[in-house]
């Protein structure tokens, strides 16, 4: 087990330690991985060393690194070295943490760790909730927690409300839940793609005129798109008046709040029925790592909590000890607490404060950059680490060219495996989308990469 264990980490302090020399990305067909991993399971057993050697040279090559200070697509994660080996303790131990009885120190750490973000957006004492594993698990987890408050038995009678911006993990949420697709209402958006709380309103008074029972409302707190952040004191002021059930997604930006500039952005989050937090983005954990908030924690327990037989052993007296089992979906679940209790105590939350301020300033350079090029574009104003730009030369009037060059300038940036963007669509116009949140990229990095498009 040590001369194993010391490989393997050996193998990954040297990726730690050259991962900026290495491509941000590398891909492969699949007929190229068939050739060198399609095999009918192995007869005889093989030796450790030629396990991981074929691993580095035949498997771990061809992926994203989105941990990479280039890798500017989608949401990065780019985790500290004492999540990871949390992680590896966390599998390690083979901690079971489903019920209190079996797993007493990893609850209590969750039930920490959940206190910390509770108190981060300014929820109340009487707020709880679960560890699960991404935003998508989140999403579900309220919604369900809300169909049982709201609804009641007739759980897929009611109707739903979201923004053209709202992730896609909510309209699957629906789905999986048993929620018709015409029971989801889609809202616009403002000139800033902040949900209109007008629309919102007159959708909510028309549908109880004809019968439906509004009673879900999804605000984002930084959408994967642009990174904004709707109008929160507004839509709870109206789900208050009709009442609904407020949720809002702050998968992605949520740990914003740690920072002055983050709680100013976040106007409102505290008044929510419920948020999605994402641990493996903005606070830096391995993937996989989300969160369920909920300001009456004792309405996950009501929504999901269920006494077989068989489990009788495991059962808790009082509201003091806690089977995690019994507010969400998963039985067998491993502990995600443990990898983000290491790495907060290791640092301190100062030292994340102080990265995702770091972030902020870094996106609001590339901003000013975007601003003062005459061949590049701001789509729409940065909002939290999120930029949308595009590359416009002069006399390049055509939205299908545009469309054409900005698209062949990502393909060209991720095949040269020195950086990688996404792109999105913005009022019908293919954006150019850069996410700053690695805690190690620097401004050489966010430069050489609005360069490319600059001058390519």
């Amino acid at each position: 087990m040590q001369e194993m264990g010391y490989r393997a980490i050996d193998l990954l302090v040297e990726r730690f330690a050259t991962l900026g020399e290495q491509p941000v990305i590398q891909t492969a067909s699949k007929e190229e991985m068939e050739l060198s991993l399609h095999e009918p399971p192995p007869a005889e057993p093989s030796s450790f060393d030629d396990l991981l050697d074929r691993l580095t040279t035949d498997v771990l090559p061809f992926m994203s690194r989105g941990d990479h200070p280039r890798f500017f697509a989608y949401i990065p994660t780019s985790p500290t070295w004492p999540s990871v080996i949390g992680d590896l303790l966390a599998t390690g131990f083979n901690i079971y943490q489903g019920a209190w009885v079996e797993s007493a120190g990893p609850s209590e750490v969750e039930l920490v760790v959940i206190d910390w973000f509770r108190q981060w957006v300014g929820y109340p004492d009487t707020a709880g909730g679960i560890l699960l594993s991404g935003g998508s698990a989140a999403n579900m987890t309220a919604l369900a927690a809300a169909a049982d408050e709201k609804l009641g038995p007739r759980s897929h009678a009611g109707t739903i409300y979201v923004s053209t911006q709202a992730h896609s993990s909510v309209l699957r949420a629906a789905r999986v839940l048993g929620f018709p697709a015409e029971h989801v209402r889609i809202i616009p958006v403002d000139d800033d793609f902040r949900m209109r709380v007008d629309e919102l309103e007159r959708a909510i008074t028309e549908d109880s005129r004809e019968g439906c029972r509004p009673f879900f409302v999804v605000a984002n707190a930084g959408t994967t798109n642009t990174g904004s952040v709707d109008p929160l004191v507004e839509i709870a002021a109206l789900c208050a008046e009709h009442g609904l059930w407020l949720q809002a997604d702050a998968a992605y930006g949520g740990f914003a709040a740690l920072t002055e500039r983050g709680q100013h952005a976040l106007h409102g989050l505290s008044l929510v029925d419920s948020i999605t937090l994402d641990p493996h983005k903005w606070l830096y954990q391995p993937l996989e790592a989300g969160c369920c908030l909920v300001r009456d924690r004792e309405l996950l327990r009501k929504s999901f909590y269920i006494a077989p037989d068989y489990l009788r052993d495991a059962e808790v007296a009082g509201d003091r000890e806690i089977n995690f089992s019994d507010v969400g979906i998963q039985l067998s679940r491993r502990s995600r607490a443990l990898k983000i209790w290491l790495s907060l105590q290791y640092f301190s939350v100062d030292a994340y404060r102080s990265t995702i301020d770091r972030c902020l300033d870094l996106t609001a350079l590339a901003q000013d950059y975007v601003r003062e090029s005459q061949r590049l574009e701001l789509l729409v104003p940065a909002t939290l680490g999120v930029l949308c730009f595009r590359c416009r030369p002069d006399g390049m009037e055509d939205e299908a060219e545009l469309e054409r060059l900005n698209g062949r300038l990502v393909s060209a940036l991720m095949d040269s495996g020195r950086g990688m963007v996404s792109t999105t669509v913005l009022e019908g116009r293919r954006a150019v989308r850069l996410c700053v949140l690695n805690h190690s990229s620097t401004e050489d990095d966010v430069l050489e990469v609005l360069r490319f498009f600059e001058e390519n």
